[in-house]
């Protein structure tokens, strides 16, 4: 199950890269470009989001990816939704919810009891890059639509490749044996348990 959790943290960080490549490289972008990609990309988050819920623990991280999941929901229905939305409108709400997810990133991190000491350092920076990318468009709320799409495509990049690290990270720890039978979480417990119970059972025949 936590190589599940790996390849959805790579898959989101890939996502998160060639969008980010796009916002970056779109020449002319418009307004309603920049609205469609950050749905988009909201839309898959919040996928990967709800996959995590699957192969977590459930041990309070649980809540929290499913409200991100839930929040990118929200914020990417909102942003196509609006009628006549500006580029204000759009830089302060792209903002919002970029602080809003940080935070919970961050809290989903520390409460995270099985994850490894570095993946829940990595996650803790997703979140703390996410909040310093809210802030700095909270401070620049009239930057333009050019400006908001770079800003948003060097935050996709960091936080994509912020990502794929975390996830291939997490993929060779489970390749050499370097995770503790614990981190499966909860559908591997009972696995793991039953092994170990097995492994220090005397065979039937002996004294």
């Amino acid at each position: 199950m936590l190589r599940s959790v790996s390849t959805s943290l790579m898959v989101r960080g890939a996502i998160a890269v060639i969008f980010g490549i796009f916002a970056i490289a779109w020449p002319g972008i418009t307004l309603s470009a920049v609205v469609i990609l950050f749905a988009i990309y909201a839309f898959c988050d919040a996928f990967g989001q709800f996959h995590r819920v699957a192969a977590t623990d459930r041990t309070g991280s649980a809540v929290g990816h499913m409200t991100l999941g839930l929040i990118d929901i929200a914020a990417g229905i909102v942003a196509l939704a609006w009628p006549a939305i500006t580029a204000f409108v759009l830089t302060v709400w792209i903002a919002a919810w970029a602080v809003v997810a940080g935070i919970i990133e961050i809290a989903g991190a520390i409460t995270s009891k099985r994850a490894r000491t570095g993946v829940r350092i990595s996650l803790t920076l997703l979140g703390v890059a996410s909040i310093l990318f809210g802030i700095v468009l909270f401070a620049h709320p009239y930057a333009g639509v050019t400006v908001l799409a770079l800003l948003f495509g060097l935050f996709l990049l960091f936080y994509g490749v912020n990502l794929l690290v975390t996830g291939f990270r997490m993929r060779t720890e489970i390749g050499t044996g370097g995770l503790p039978t614990d981190t499966l979480g909860w559908r591997g417990a009972g696995r793991g348990a039953d092994a170990t119970r097995q492994a220090g059972r005397p065979a039937s025949g002996s004294r």
